[in-house]
């Protein structure tokens, strides 16, 4: 109990000395917001501290000892008083403790008890079954409390009758400034150990923790009476009508902790009355379909249209299981009389994966409507206990709560805490107290609950509520609770806990138990209470019946993140056409000169970046743009016409490579930054880019969910190496590659790979591209029919590219790293000039091309090959017979245009050349469609390196040798004469 062993630790019996101010007490002057305190301009070093003295004690209780001195020597023990005494005068570390004289009396031995108090929610009663300690610790019985283990400290009994002073930091006094001990510990124990556990003595902030200390110290203020604000029996009733319609269907129901549902309305009610107009919600399957019906409040009829078996796969929305799906809803909120809109994120079994996403959207939301404090919107993530512990992923969006891009100004996270994970208990599934100590590293305060007590919940989320408008800032709610049924409804839980699920047998349902109470205290009669539950049984049964009429589910309602006006009603592209995508030679010369300048006054660059600086100016000068300036005048150009540009990724704004430099750095101030790309037009729309922290799972998500927000808008992710997207690889298989076809859910998510064989070893090589081939929806057996708008058409039914067009999918780009600086990796400004687009093809235009007939060779390749194939080509003598075809676009497969190549070389052999392995790289996904698209008429030859189990190699000897031999099997015009 942090707050019992703080208070109890000071007090001294009260004495007429007592009662006048210290030399050093502290003053209190207003400040905003409240009042502050005037400190001596002396501070205390607690770095003097003695091993022994302050073993196992936190600095935050060190700081409030060291005021409690301040304001009077006498209202800390003498051990203190000399080691503050000592600290102050210099003492050097280590030196400051000395022994305190021996402990004789009572009032000594009170003093005593600063050594060591139970922390209060060690002994709370959390647990509805009452058969576990809910933090792996030893049970209540075995723990030390300060009331029952007077000789402990040195106390006896008639010490508990003496009246002591009261701190000025505790709020248990009320008016009163001095209290018995006995009744000081009775309200402490009050406040601390009954169905609520408070922990926040980690935080580091005083006002922050005083704010909690007011809420559960000031005598009266959990009088909860909220028994007439509790909703009916709604909850436990859907659940039993979803059961006794559908008995064999797994729904993974809330029973168990039917509190949640409260939870979550005085969440979203407080909030609502505080000013949120948005609530971005991420949750897992448990309580789902509860959720939706009784908090979003989604048509039933809707829910229920999910458990008909004969839906077929190919209607639009039943891409996944029912307690996956999501949904959007703009509805009034009754507390507040204001409009609220809720979005449930659609999340796969990968159970925390939703958390970056949910915070990615929540922050895109506030970022289009200038909500710079989180006022307006604000996102709840549900978790589960054994999942909150478990997954990494709830690290990594922790660490993004505080940072100045990814920041959501607060979270409330709800914990469900089932006492087990599937079948796991606690102890082998953490090695932490709490399932919730990962929310400590951001110093959230946590709250723990019974949720068998609805009313304590209650109170408790107001609370996190009234936190998280006040500080903006993470906070934590646990609901101790249990699971009545197995992992799911069809699971047989006695197998592997049978002691815990005889007693659940026992246990009344919550809403049982919380109904007999309030028909008991006459808040409502039995007959009330049954008209309820006939009534929502009424609705339930309608619902039921309007649902077997519908047997195609609808997509406006499972989208969680609709773009209105985006689409026709039909959901279909406005037009198929694809407009050209250049602009002008004036504008491309401005932006170039932009990317070339500093455009702030007095900034100092570095020395290196003039020299980079002055290669642009040269570059726009001769009309050609590499890669970095290219990039320039695409997202340049988007932002003069309005479109917002986000970048995001480890070390960004330099990149990794020094080649990007859109965040310049004042050499000589510190801080000071200016970033060119913010100065191309007086009205464009804002750039964001942004260093990320060193993740990729929770950043990818994140970037995932910011681009949910707005169709409207380019967000792009770049992995600082191209093979790290392989730890991010649950977002791209869950979200980005079946997103659309699971949830209805087009999305515009950039991702840029850096790749290329240059002889850095496995982890430095390869983007891994035959991950996203092999994941790519398009049949490679079949040549689709040919149209004027193939090449849209074949876009709009694929899974993932982007382009402008009027409607979103994910682009996978592997970016260049030796060719950002490689001299003929440059593009002239006539391909980026109006009527101009993006080539899928570029074929060759050399000698080969003026003579196909003379060519005996086709190479078909993509990337950073063709350099070294063309340059071999050359010092061979071969560019007359050897053609070299580059596929920019892998996927969707340009059928038409590799068509086109093949039919002008018709005398020629086919090569697909590439630097990667031949079971990685694009081999195994262009083979079979090219011999699709020649009507399988001639064989398609390989050369590259031979098939492995590592990207690369790591001695730079082996891979130059390696790269030889390739480049000698694809220009040896007879190294495949006479093989089938």
């Amino acid at each position: 109990m942090h707050r019992l062993r703080t208070t109890v630790a000071r007090l001294r019996p009260l004495t007429a000395a007592q009662t006048a101010p210290g030399p050093s007490q502290p003053r209190l002057l207003p400040a905003e917001g409240g009042l502050r305190t005037f400190q001596p301009a002396r501070r205390l070093n607690t770095s003097v501290a003695a091993e022994p003295f302050l073993n196992g004690t936190s600095s935050n209780y060190v700081e409030e000892m060291y005021y409690a001195w301040l304001e009077n020597p006498r209202n800390v023990h003498k051990s203190w008083d000399i080691f503050f005494r000592n600290a102050n005068a210099g003492a050097p570390p280590g030196a400051a403790y000395q022994s305190p004289p021996p402990l004789s009396g009572s009032s000594q031995g009170l003093a005593s008890v600063q050594a060591r108090v139970v922390r209060g929610h060690h002994v709370a009663q959390l647990d509805p079954l009452g058969i576990m300690a809910a933090d792996l610790q030893p049970s209540p019985s075995d723990i030390i409390t300060a009331h029952n283990k007077l000789g402990f400290y040195g106390l006896a009994e008639s010490d508990l009758d003496k009246v002591f002073r009261l701190p000025t930091t505790t709020f248990i006094g009320g008016n009163e400034s001095a209290l018995p001990l006995r009744e000081i510990i009775r309200r402490l124990e009050m406040a601390y150990c009954q169905h609520i556990g408070v922990e926040f003595m980690f935080i580091n902030d005083v006002e922050q923790c005083q704010w909690i200390r007011q809420k559960f110290e000031t005598p009266g203020i959990m009088q909860f009476g909220l028994s007439a604000l509790l909703p009916p029996p709604l909850v436990h009733r859907f659940e039993e009508f979803l059961q006794r319609k559908w008995s064999s269907e797994k729904r993974f129901g809330l029973e168990g902790c039917e509190s949640l549902i409260p939870a979550l309305k005085t969440i979203i009610d407080m909030s609502s009355q505080s000013g949120v107009e948005s609530v971005i919600m991420g949750m897992p399957h448990r309580g789902r379909l509860n959720v939706l019906a009784n908090v979003i409040r989604k048509e039933l009829d809707q829910i229920f249209c999910q458990f008909d078996s004969k839906l077929e796969a190919a209607d639009e929305g039943s891409g996944d299981v029912k307690y996956h799906l999501g949904m959007y809803h703009k509805r009034m909120n009754r507390v507040s009389d204001r409009y609220i809109t809720m979005s449930l994120m659609a999340n796969p079994s990968h159970l925390e994966a939703v958390d970056p996403v949910v915070q990615g959207k929540t922050k895109a939301e506030q970022f289009y409507c200038g909500d710079t404090e989180g006022k307006r919107v604000m996102s709840i993530l549900l978790h589960g206990d054994a999942a909150f512990a478990g997954q990494g992923i709830v690290y990594e969006t922790f660490h993004l709560s505080d940072l100045p891009s990814y920041t959501t100004h607060g979270t409330i996270h709800v914990v469900v805490n089932n006492q087990i994970g599937f079948t796991t208990d606690p102890r082998m599934a953490r090695s932490s107290p709490y399932p919730t100590d990962v929310a400590r590293v951001v110093n959230a305060p946590i709250f723990h609950v019974n949720a068998d007590d609805p009313e304590a919940v209650i109170y408790v989320c107001k609370v996190a509520a009234e936190w998280r408008n006040t500080f903006h800032k993470d906070v934590v709610v646990d609901l101790v609770c249990y699971r009545r049924n197995g992992h799911n409804e069809m699971d047989e839980p006695m197998f592997t806990q049978p002691l815990m699920y005889k007693q659940i047998k026992k246990q009344k349902g919550v809403l049982k138990k919380f109904a007999d109470k309030v028909i008991a205290e006459g808040v409502i009669t039995m007959q009330e209470y049954e008209e309820e539950v006939a009534q929502y049984d009424k609705i339930c049964e309608e619902a039921y019946n309007r649902s077997k009429d519908e047997k195609i589910l609808h997509i406006k309602h499972w989208l969680d993140s609709p773009w209105p006006g985006f689409f026709t009603l039909e959901g279909q592209p406005k037009t198929m056409s694809c407009p050209p995508t250049g602009i002008s030679e004036e504008e491309l010369s401005h932006i170039g000169n932009i990317a070339a300048s500093v455009p702030v006054e007095d900034f100092t660059i570095h020395g290196g970046l003039s020299r980079i600086l002055k290669g642009r100016a040269n570059m726009v000068n001769q009309r050609v743009c590499d890669w970095a300036l290219g990039e320039y005048m695409a997202f340049g150009s988007l932002l003069k016409d309005g479109i917002h540009v986000r970048l995001s990724g480890q070390d960004v704004e330099r990149g990794t490579f020094s080649h990007r430099h859109h965040v310049l750095h004042d050499q000589n101030v510190d801080k000071r930054i200016c970033v060119p790309m913010n100065h191309i037009s007086p009205n464009q729309a804002p750039y964001t880019v942004c260093n990320s922290s060193l993740s990729e799972y929770g950043v990818l998500g994140f970037e995932l969910g910011f681009a949910m927000a707005s169709p409207n808008a380019l967000v792009l992710w770049e992995a600082q190496f191209g093979d790290f997207n392989n730890t991010a690889q649950c977002i791209i298989d869950q979200f980005i590659s079946s997103g659309q076809a699971k949830w209805v859910r087009q999305n515009g998510i950039v991702l840029l790979l850096p790749h290329g064989m240059e002889g850095m070893g496995p982890e430095h090589s390869s983007a891994r591209p035959e991950r996203f081939l092999q994941m790519c929806n398009d049949d490679p057996d079949v040549f689709p029919k040919l149209s004027e708008d193939f090449a849209v058409r074949q876009l709009y039914d694929c899974n993932w590219i982007v382009i402008l067009q009027p409607f979103r999918k994910p682009l996978i780009v592997f970016t260049p790293k030796s060719l950002l600086r490689h001299p003929e990796a440059k593009s002239s400004f006539d391909d980026m000039l109006p009527a101009t687009h993006f080539r899928r093809i570029i074929p060759d235009d050399g000698p080969a091309a003026a003579s196909p007939e003379k060519v005996k060779r086709v190479i078909f390749c993509s990337g950073k090959i063709y350099y070294e194939l063309t340059r071999e080509r050359k010092n061979r003598g071969m560019d007359d017979t050897v053609a070299v075809v580059r596929v920019e676009q892998l996927s969707p497969f340009p059928f038409d245009l590799v068509k086109a190549e093949t039919d002008r070389y018709l005398n020629a052999d086919l090569v697909w050349c590439q630097e990667e392995h031949k079971n990685q790289g694009y081999y195994h996904y262009v083979k079979p469609r090219i011999r699709t698209t020649i009507n399988h008429t001639r064989p398609v030859w390989y050369a590259g390196r031979d098939p492995a189990a590592a990207p690369a190699t790591g001695n730079k000897q082996t891979h130059l040798t390696e790269l030889q031999r390739l480049l000698d099997t694809a220009l040896d015009l007879e190294a495949f004469s006479g093989k089938l």
